[in-house]
């Protein structure tokens, strides 16, 4: 008895670290232009912001049973964090391309998820900026009408946009900074970067991005290269992550231009890192769990192996998405502040 308990609650972590879907998106009927948009956001209220160092909130956790440390108070840097999509359902709500930040249900997914478990990762390397934004709904990801997509996310994009120059304006102060995202929010930070830093006067601040869940090419900046080992700065890491063995639709079956960081060497090459070298990551509920996953690049994807957890031989995902960062929490977690130092250590 004891056993099956412990082998359902390894399926359900597992099942619910890679996102199994309890409440089917909604498709949206209507055009975005007929959509209703939500109001303009002020980011000079801290409402606005789903994170900032100077209150507690989901990005300060620290994983239970684990040696971590929130370290904001003493950083010498930031990290300015762009959440994926989150906006799927909302009970009782009429549907909408672009979701509403005064929704305290979606607000609490926000928090409860994303900044919990990616947000809070870097609470070492810096002080941690998280913007709630009017992000796009699930179903922009999905749909064939590419102008509706377009406009939900630019409208997205706008807000990160705002809320980016409003830290630069009102909290940055000169200070280094990381730029960190995930799906949906690595679409917008791979605009700003390109807008705000890739060849700008910025870039003299710019420690490193971790543009982790899309595909990203190696050209993608003018300037800004993807980083090739765990000290670079001034660099970007990105990957997708799936089962080992497994090509998604999309892949063209040969190798590609797309950037795969290995998350526990910190190198493009595609030599196997074993789970041993993976100090831990988090699963469902934020539980801790050490050696949670191996890692192995392959023609612009990361390969994984099924996650290290009890009942692992049931499991049947391909596509791990929703864990790109859950799995690697404190090989990130230390990459990010060890490239900090990096830079401190290089500008001073």
């Amino acid at each position: 008895m004891q056993q099956t308990r412990i082998f359902l609650f390894s399926i359900l972590i597992l099942c619910i670290t890679a996102a199994c879907k309890t409440q089917e998106p909604a498709r949206l009927s209507i055009a975005w232009k007929e959509s209703p948009v939500p109001a303009d956001i002020d980011y000079s209220s801290p409402s606005t912001w789903a994170a900032l160092p100077d209150r507690k909130d989901a990005a300060d956790a620290i994983p239970a049973k684990s040696d971590l440390m929130d370290e904001q108070a003493q950083a010498t840097a930031d990290v300015f964090f762009v959440h994926p999509t989150i906006y799927t359902y909302v009970p009782n709500t009429p549907y909408q391309w672009n979701a509403n930040i005064q929704d305290q249900y979606l607000n609490h997914k926000v928090d409860s998820s994303t900044i919990l478990n990616q947000a809070s990762i870097f609470n070492a390397a810096g002080r941690v900026f998280a913007p709630r934004y009017r992000q796009a709904h699930y179903y922009a990801f999905v749909t064939s009408n590419k102008a509706d997509k377009n406009a939900a996310l630019q409208l997205a994009y706008s807000d990160v946009k705002k809320a980016f120059e409003y830290y630069l304006n009102h909290y940055n102060q000169g200070r280094p900074f990381i730029i960190a995202s995930h799906s949906q929010g690595t679409i917008h930070a791979t605009q700003l970067i390109k807008e705000y830093i890739d060849g700008k006067p910025l870039q003299k601040q710019f420690v490193a991005a971790y543009l982790i869940g899309i595909a990203t090419p190696i050209n993608t900046f003018q300037q800004i290269e993807p980083c090739k080992n765990a000290d670079q700065t001034g660099c970007f890491v990105a990957w997708t992550t799936f089962q080992q063995g497994y090509l998604p639709p999309w892949h063209p079956r040969k190798p590609t231009e797309l950037v795969s960081t290995n998350p526990l060497t910190w190198t493009l090459d595609e030599n196997f890192a074993p789970k041993e070298l993976n100090e831990g990551g988090v699963s469902y509920g934020f539980k801790w769990v050490k050696h949670f996953a191996d890692a192995q690049n392959h023609q612009g994807i990361l390969w994984i192996n099924t996650p290290y957890v009890f009942g692992r031989s049931f499991v049947r995902i391909k596509n791990w998405h929703q864990a790109d960062m859950n799995l690697f929490y404190a090989p990130i977690r230390n990459n990010a502040k060890n490239r900090v130092s990096a830079y401190l250590k290089a500008t001073h």
